[in-house]
């Protein structure tokens, strides 16, 4: 992977997240009433946060984990109400600051660390686990692969991460999110064909000590999105 296409697109993402769609992010990733197509876009998020934490232990206790791409923080805090060790890293030092005043009040916020920036750099350290929700979508697929190589010498037991499986009813999506306001779009999601990001795993080195294991995909009117499972 480039680095300077990563450094490119990661700031592409960055104005999206931290300038442009700040309020439209809050607002979805809280309980405050949306229009019916956001609605759909909450609900699928929802269901995939719930899918990727029932692919983790129900106990996490003594887990470090490292949430890529946390947001608001919500998986963050669940898996640290678990008993996981948490390091929430995000894109946004704005989303980041949301999910700090969020979890505020919790117990929980005690074992999390909640910091802006780059979600593959080494110095976060070694994790039992990774969850990358939704943070991988925007890159292409040789980006994807690289991002996982690069956490993968750092992980110890999986690698939860979520991708937008290309299909018809995507590509219509796609177009049908050109009509949002040009501020609240987000950038472009970039499609994978399921079969050739499997064989690209399988022939990176890095991920060779992993075998894919489960798979769920979710579809909630405009969200679409699949979880992977990367497992040592």
């Amino acid at each position: 992977m480039s680095t300077s296409t990563y450094e490119r697109r990661r700031s592409e993402i960055e104005t999206y997240f931290d300038r442009t769609a700040l309020a439209a992010w809050a607002r979805m990733t809280s309980d405050a009433p949306l229009g019916r197509i956001r609605a759909t876009v909450r609900a699928g998020r929802e269901a995939m946060r719930a899918t990727l934490l029932s692919m983790l232990p129900d106990d996490l206790t003594g887990a470090r984990l490292l949430d890529a791409g946390c947001g608001t923080g919500a998986l963050a805090l669940e898996a640290a109400r678990r008993g996981a060790d948490v390091v929430g890293i995000d894109i946004s030092p704005q989303l980041i600051g949301i999910a700090r005043d969020r979890a505020t009040n919790d117990m929980a916020m005690a074992r999390i660390q909640f910091s802006a920036g780059d979600m593959l750099d080494p110095a976060h350290g070694r994790f039992d686990y990774v969850v990358a929700m939704d943070s991988l979508i925007h890159y292409s697929a040789p980006m994807v692969v690289a991002a996982l190589a690069g956490l993968a010498p750092r992980v110890d037991r999986a690698i939860l991460f979520t991708f937008a499986p290309s299909t018809p009813l995507l590509a219509t999506m796609r177009a049908v999110g050109r009509q949002f306001p040009r501020g609240d779009r987000a950038p472009m999601i970039e499609p994978l064909r399921e079969g050739a990001l499997h064989q690209a795993i399988r022939a990176t080195p890095n991920l060779a000590a992993f075998s894919i294991g489960r798979t769920e995909k979710i579809t909630s009117g405009f969200y679409f999105s699949k979880a992977l499972e990367l497992k040592r």
